[in-house]
Protein backbone atom coordinates (compact mmCIF):
# COMPACT_ATOMS: atom_id res chain seq x y z
CA UNK A 1 0.00 0.00 0.00
CA UNK A 2 1.49 3.34 -1.09
CA UNK A 3 1.44 6.26 1.59
CA UNK A 4 0.89 9.47 0.48
CA UNK A 5 2.45 12.60 1.98
CA UNK A 6 -0.61 13.69 4.57
CA UNK A 7 -0.38 10.45 5.61
CA UNK A 8 2.89 10.53 6.24
CA UNK A 9 3.07 14.07 7.73
CA UNK A 10 0.33 12.87 10.08
CA UNK A 11 2.31 9.75 11.16
CA UNK A 12 5.58 11.92 11.81
CA UNK A 13 3.33 14.47 13.90
CA UNK A 14 2.03 11.39 15.92
CA UNK A 15 4.70 9.65 16.68
CA UNK A 16 6.22 13.65 17.62
CA UNK A 17 3.26 13.78 20.02
CA UNK A 18 3.46 10.35 21.63
CA UNK A 19 7.45 11.09 22.34
CA UNK A 20 6.33 14.42 24.29
CA UNK A 21 3.78 12.59 25.96
CA UNK A 22 6.15 10.12 27.49
CA UNK A 23 8.38 12.75 29.19
CA UNK A 24 5.01 14.82 30.35
CA UNK A 25 4.13 11.68 32.29
CA UNK A 26 6.03 10.17 35.93
CA UNK A 27 4.07 6.65 34.84
CA UNK A 28 1.08 5.28 33.13
CA UNK A 29 -0.74 6.63 36.33
CA UNK A 30 0.52 9.64 37.21
CA UNK A 31 1.34 12.63 35.34
CA UNK A 32 4.90 14.64 35.49
CA UNK A 33 5.32 17.98 36.39
CA UNK A 34 8.43 20.43 37.07
CA UNK A 35 7.90 21.32 40.65
CA UNK A 36 7.58 18.70 43.50
CA UNK A 37 6.27 19.35 46.76
CA UNK A 38 6.62 16.95 49.34
CA UNK A 39 6.12 16.91 53.42
CA UNK A 40 7.93 14.25 55.53
CA UNK A 41 8.74 13.09 58.74
CA UNK A 42 12.49 12.28 60.16
CA UNK A 43 13.51 9.48 62.65
CA UNK A 44 17.18 8.85 63.85
CA UNK A 45 20.10 9.67 65.85
CA UNK A 46 21.96 12.70 67.14
CA UNK A 47 25.23 12.75 68.76
CA UNK A 48 27.70 15.50 69.85
CA UNK A 49 31.13 16.67 70.07
CA UNK A 50 32.09 19.12 72.98
CA UNK A 51 34.52 19.65 75.48
CA UNK A 52 33.28 17.06 77.83
CA UNK A 53 34.03 12.99 77.05
CA UNK A 54 35.30 12.15 73.91
CA UNK A 55 37.79 9.23 72.79
CA UNK A 56 40.71 7.97 75.20
CA UNK A 57 44.02 10.21 74.78
CA UNK A 58 44.42 14.08 74.29
CA UNK A 59 41.21 15.46 73.06
CA UNK A 60 41.10 15.22 69.42
CA UNK A 61 38.85 16.63 66.62
CA UNK A 62 35.47 15.68 64.87
CA UNK A 63 35.12 11.70 64.66
CA UNK A 64 38.19 11.19 66.26
CA UNK A 65 36.65 11.90 69.34
CA UNK A 66 33.39 10.30 68.60
CA UNK A 67 32.22 8.13 71.35
CA UNK A 68 28.87 6.36 69.89
CA UNK A 69 27.39 5.38 73.56
CA UNK A 70 25.98 9.07 73.51
CA UNK A 71 23.70 9.10 70.72
CA UNK A 72 20.14 9.39 71.41
CA UNK A 73 17.04 9.65 69.47
CA UNK A 74 15.79 13.11 66.97
CA UNK A 75 13.10 13.38 65.22
CA UNK A 76 11.46 16.04 63.03
CA UNK A 77 9.12 16.78 60.51
CA UNK A 78 9.87 18.79 57.11
CA UNK A 79 8.55 20.26 54.02
CA UNK A 80 10.68 20.47 50.87
CA UNK A 81 9.68 21.89 47.12
CA UNK A 82 11.88 20.40 44.47
CA UNK A 83 12.60 21.32 40.69
CA UNK A 84 13.30 18.92 38.05
CA UNK A 85 14.72 16.67 40.67
CA UNK A 86 17.76 18.46 40.22
CA UNK A 87 17.81 21.35 43.21
CA UNK A 88 15.43 21.52 46.22
CA UNK A 89 14.61 23.96 48.78
CA UNK A 90 13.54 22.04 52.66
CA UNK A 91 12.07 23.68 55.68
CA UNK A 92 12.77 21.15 58.44
CA UNK A 93 11.85 21.41 62.36
CA UNK A 94 13.90 18.94 64.48
CA UNK A 95 14.10 17.87 68.32
CA UNK A 96 16.93 15.80 70.14
CA UNK A 97 18.72 15.48 72.79
CA UNK A 98 22.42 15.71 72.99
CA UNK A 99 24.67 14.51 76.49
CA UNK A 100 28.11 13.44 77.20
CA UNK A 101 29.82 12.81 80.29
CA UNK A 102 33.62 12.32 81.64
CA UNK A 103 33.08 9.25 83.61
CA UNK A 104 33.10 7.63 80.01
CA UNK A 105 37.01 7.45 80.18
CA UNK A 106 37.50 5.80 83.94
CA UNK A 107 39.63 3.43 83.03
CA UNK A 108 41.83 5.57 80.43
CA UNK A 109 44.81 5.27 81.32
CA UNK A 110 46.59 7.78 79.43
CA UNK A 111 45.74 11.98 79.14
CA UNK A 112 42.25 11.27 79.04
CA UNK A 113 42.64 10.84 82.85
CA UNK A 114 42.69 14.36 83.37
CA UNK A 115 38.81 14.42 81.82
CA UNK A 116 37.82 11.54 84.24
CA UNK A 117 39.15 13.12 87.36
CA UNK A 118 37.43 16.41 86.17
CA UNK A 119 34.30 15.37 86.16
CA UNK A 120 31.43 17.10 84.48
CA UNK A 121 29.01 16.20 82.57
CA UNK A 122 25.49 17.24 80.70
CA UNK A 123 22.78 17.16 79.11
CA UNK A 124 20.46 19.40 76.62
CA UNK A 125 17.63 18.83 74.65
CA UNK A 126 18.27 20.94 71.27
CA UNK A 127 15.34 22.49 68.99
CA UNK A 128 15.64 23.44 65.85
CA UNK A 129 14.48 24.57 62.41
CA UNK A 130 16.58 24.70 59.42
CA UNK A 131 16.33 26.00 55.96
CA UNK A 132 18.50 23.36 53.46
CA UNK A 133 19.30 23.08 50.13
CA UNK A 134 19.43 19.54 48.50
CA UNK A 135 21.62 19.89 45.02
CA UNK A 136 21.50 16.31 43.11
CA UNK A 137 24.52 16.23 40.58
CA UNK A 138 23.22 12.88 38.95
CA UNK A 139 20.69 14.51 37.14
CA UNK A 140 22.92 16.21 34.82
CA UNK A 141 23.33 12.23 33.43
CA UNK A 142 19.72 12.14 32.84
CA UNK A 143 19.22 11.88 28.99
CA UNK A 144 15.59 12.37 28.98
CA UNK A 145 14.61 8.27 28.39
CA UNK A 146 15.72 6.79 31.91
CA UNK A 147 16.52 8.30 34.80
CA UNK A 148 17.44 6.18 38.23
CA UNK A 149 15.54 6.46 40.98
CA UNK A 150 18.39 6.30 43.38
CA UNK A 151 19.83 9.70 43.73
CA UNK A 152 22.73 10.82 46.19
CA UNK A 153 23.09 14.49 46.82
CA UNK A 154 24.47 17.18 48.93
CA UNK A 155 22.68 19.36 51.51
CA UNK A 156 23.86 22.85 53.27
CA UNK A 157 22.03 25.62 54.63
CA UNK A 158 21.60 27.66 57.67
CA UNK A 159 19.09 27.41 60.97
CA UNK A 160 18.67 28.42 64.56
CA UNK A 161 18.19 25.98 67.38
CA UNK A 162 17.83 26.85 71.05
CA UNK A 163 19.52 23.97 73.80
CA UNK A 164 20.08 24.86 77.27
CA UNK A 165 22.71 22.55 79.02
CA UNK A 166 21.06 20.98 82.39
CA UNK A 167 23.47 19.15 84.60
CA UNK A 168 22.57 16.40 87.74
CA UNK A 169 22.97 17.48 91.45
CA UNK A 170 21.29 15.95 94.84
CA UNK A 171 18.41 14.58 92.72
CA UNK A 172 17.67 17.55 90.51
CA UNK A 173 18.74 18.51 87.19
CA UNK A 174 20.21 22.30 87.16
CA UNK A 175 20.21 24.59 84.23
CA UNK A 176 23.97 25.12 84.06
CA UNK A 177 23.30 28.91 82.27
CA UNK A 178 22.22 29.95 85.35
CA UNK A 179 24.94 29.33 87.55
CA UNK A 180 27.65 31.19 85.35
CA UNK A 181 30.48 28.15 85.91
CA UNK A 182 33.14 29.63 83.93
CA UNK A 183 32.41 33.29 85.26
CA UNK A 184 30.31 34.79 82.23
CA UNK A 185 29.29 38.32 82.75
CA UNK A 186 31.44 39.13 85.86
CA UNK A 187 33.19 42.28 86.13
CA UNK A 188 36.51 40.40 86.57
CA UNK A 189 36.34 38.31 83.22
CA UNK A 190 35.42 40.57 80.76
CA UNK A 191 36.56 38.59 77.73
CA UNK A 192 33.65 35.81 79.15
CA UNK A 193 30.32 37.38 77.72
CA UNK A 194 27.57 35.54 78.72
CA UNK A 195 26.28 32.70 76.34
CA UNK A 196 23.15 32.73 74.41
CA UNK A 197 20.53 29.81 74.82
CA UNK A 198 19.48 30.51 71.34
CA UNK A 199 22.30 30.26 68.39
CA UNK A 200 22.43 30.29 64.46
CA UNK A 201 23.97 26.58 63.03
CA UNK A 202 25.13 25.83 59.84
CA UNK A 203 24.53 22.37 58.51
CA UNK A 204 26.38 20.78 56.18
CA UNK A 205 25.82 16.79 54.82
CA UNK A 206 25.22 14.17 52.21
CA UNK A 207 22.31 11.94 51.77
CA UNK A 208 20.68 9.30 49.09
CA UNK A 209 17.40 9.42 47.83
CA UNK A 210 14.88 6.72 46.67
CA UNK A 211 11.89 7.13 44.91
CA UNK A 212 9.65 4.20 46.40
CA UNK A 213 6.86 5.37 44.37
CA UNK A 214 5.36 8.00 42.56
CA UNK A 215 3.61 8.92 46.01
CA UNK A 216 6.28 8.35 48.13
CA UNK A 217 10.53 9.46 48.67
CA UNK A 218 12.63 7.84 51.07
CA UNK A 219 16.07 9.40 52.10
CA UNK A 220 18.80 8.30 54.37
CA UNK A 221 20.69 11.54 55.61
CA UNK A 222 24.27 12.21 57.29
CA UNK A 223 23.71 16.04 58.65
CA UNK A 224 26.63 17.77 61.04
CA UNK A 225 25.70 21.09 61.96
CA UNK A 226 28.47 23.81 62.66
CA UNK A 227 27.95 26.07 65.67
CA UNK A 228 29.17 29.39 66.90
CA UNK A 229 29.17 28.52 70.52
CA UNK A 230 31.63 27.14 72.73
CA UNK A 231 29.07 26.38 75.26
CA UNK A 232 26.57 23.78 74.18
CA UNK A 233 28.34 21.43 77.50
CA UNK A 234 28.70 24.89 79.43
CA UNK A 235 32.16 24.78 79.41
CA UNK A 236 35.08 26.12 77.54
CA UNK A 237 37.83 27.51 79.09
CA UNK A 238 39.33 27.84 82.77
CA UNK A 239 38.46 27.89 86.46
CA UNK A 240 36.98 30.74 87.92
CA UNK A 241 37.78 32.21 91.42
CA UNK A 242 35.02 30.15 93.78
CA UNK A 243 34.01 33.11 95.97
CA UNK A 244 32.87 34.93 92.91
CA UNK A 245 29.61 32.97 92.82
CA UNK A 246 28.24 34.60 96.31
CA UNK A 247 29.49 37.76 95.01
CA UNK A 248 27.21 38.00 91.93
CA UNK A 249 24.92 35.13 92.90
CA UNK A 250 21.90 34.41 94.92
CA UNK A 251 22.86 32.28 97.81
CA UNK A 252 21.09 29.25 96.47
CA UNK A 253 22.47 29.25 93.12
CA UNK A 254 25.84 30.55 95.03
CA UNK A 255 25.53 27.27 96.45
CA UNK A 256 24.64 25.49 93.33
CA UNK A 257 27.66 26.71 91.48
CA UNK A 258 30.26 25.69 93.83
CA UNK A 259 29.25 22.41 93.49
CA UNK A 260 28.67 22.47 89.61
CA UNK A 261 31.34 24.41 88.43
CA UNK A 262 34.09 22.13 89.85
CA UNK A 263 33.12 18.16 90.60
CA UNK A 264 36.62 16.39 90.98
CA UNK A 265 36.51 16.26 94.73
CA UNK A 266 33.23 13.98 94.53
CA UNK A 267 36.29 11.16 92.87
CA UNK A 268 39.17 12.54 94.92
CA UNK A 269 37.99 14.47 98.15
CA UNK A 270 41.68 15.59 98.17
CA UNK A 271 41.44 17.20 95.12
CA UNK A 272 42.39 21.24 94.99
CA UNK A 273 41.63 23.42 91.78
CA UNK A 274 43.46 26.66 91.67
CA UNK A 275 41.82 29.57 89.81
CA UNK A 276 43.13 29.82 86.12
CA UNK A 277 43.09 25.69 86.08
CA UNK A 278 42.25 24.34 82.40
CA UNK A 279 38.77 23.45 82.57
CA UNK A 280 38.00 23.30 78.77
CA UNK A 281 39.42 24.18 75.33
CA UNK A 282 38.05 26.98 73.64
CA UNK A 283 40.11 26.94 70.70
CA UNK A 284 37.60 24.57 69.10
CA UNK A 285 33.60 25.75 68.99
CA UNK A 286 30.98 22.57 69.88
CA UNK A 287 29.05 21.04 67.12
CA UNK A 288 26.33 18.12 66.53
CA UNK A 289 25.50 16.08 64.18
CA UNK A 290 21.91 13.33 63.19
CA UNK A 291 22.02 9.97 61.37
CA UNK A 292 18.57 10.26 59.92
CA UNK A 293 15.84 8.32 57.92
CA UNK A 294 13.23 11.08 56.34
CA UNK A 295 10.19 9.28 54.42
CA UNK A 296 8.33 12.03 52.22
CA UNK A 297 5.03 12.31 51.36
CA UNK A 298 4.56 13.46 47.22
CA UNK A 299 1.73 16.02 47.62
CA UNK A 300 1.37 17.71 44.23
CA UNK A 301 1.42 14.68 41.68
CA UNK A 302 -1.53 14.11 39.97
CA UNK A 303 -3.33 11.29 38.67
CA UNK A 304 -3.99 10.53 34.75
Amino acid sequence: MKLNTTTLLFLCSLLNTVSVAQDYFYNNQYYETDFLFEGGLSLGGINCFTDIGGRPGNGKAFLKDFNGQNTRFCGGVFVNLSYRYAISARLELSRGTIMAYDSILKNDPSEGQYRYQRNLHFKSSVTELLLLTELHPTVLFYDGQRRSFFSPYLVGGVGVFWFNPLAYLNGEWIELHRMHTEGQGFAEYPDRKPYRLTQMNFPVGAGIKFECSARMNFRFEVLHRITRTDYLDDVSTRYIDPALFEKYLSPLYASYALQLHDRQQEIDPLSKTVPNAIRGNSSRNDSYFTVQMKLSFVINRERR
